[in-house]
């Protein structure tokens, strides 16, 4: 079984994708370990604000096959692929990291390079990665928030529900 973590992104009816997402991943991959849930402004383009989280599971599944099933999941949320790479998103799961691979695997650049790049990718997966190591670099998720310069991107906790428990409380 391979340990993946994914980033889940949505500015569109937020609350009720976030929850369709971690249900299907949780039914069809078991058990999931969830960060909190981030709520940040839109990065590239002017749009509401996106719910972001990053979501840890094991499955059996290569890379490419994960990848089209995600996609389907994303489709069944009404995600529009013709739109532009910054524009507005019913559903966005992306595979961050699959074990330890490094490059591209079935067309997937391993680990994701917004791990290192957005704030809103970055500390959700510190929180439930903190001593996980990246694969290129020679220091923790934790580490690498740590040293983050925070400035870059406001991003903040909101109050969320899912399965009847916190996951996540507006500080």
């Amino acid at each position: 079984m391979a340990a993946v973590y994914v980033s889940i992104g949505t500015n569109i009816d937020r609350y009720t994708h976030v929850t369709a997402a971690l249900n299907h991943l949780q039914a069809f991959f078991g058990p999931l370990d969830v960060s909190q849930v981030y709520e940040s402004e839109a990065v590239g383009f002017d749009g509401d604000n996106f719910l972001n989280l990053v979501a840890k599971f094991e499955t059996k599944l290569p890379v490419g096959e994960l990848s089209r099933w995600l996609k389907r999941l994303e489709d069944d949320y009404g995600r529009c692929r013709d739109s532009e790479k910054f524009s507005a998103r019913t559903l966005d799961i992306d595979i961050l990291t699959y074990d330890d691979l490094l490059g591209e695997v079935d067309g997937i650049e391993l680990p994701r390079d917004e791990v290192t790049k957005n704030a809103f990718v970055l500390l959700p997966l510190s929180e439930i990665a903190s001593d996980v190591q990246h694969p290129a670099y020679d220091r923790n998720y934790g580490q690498m928030w740590a040293d983050y310069d925070k400035s870059k991107q406001k991003l903040w906790t909101v109050d969320f529900q899912w399965q009847d428990q916190w996951i996540s409380r507006a500080q």
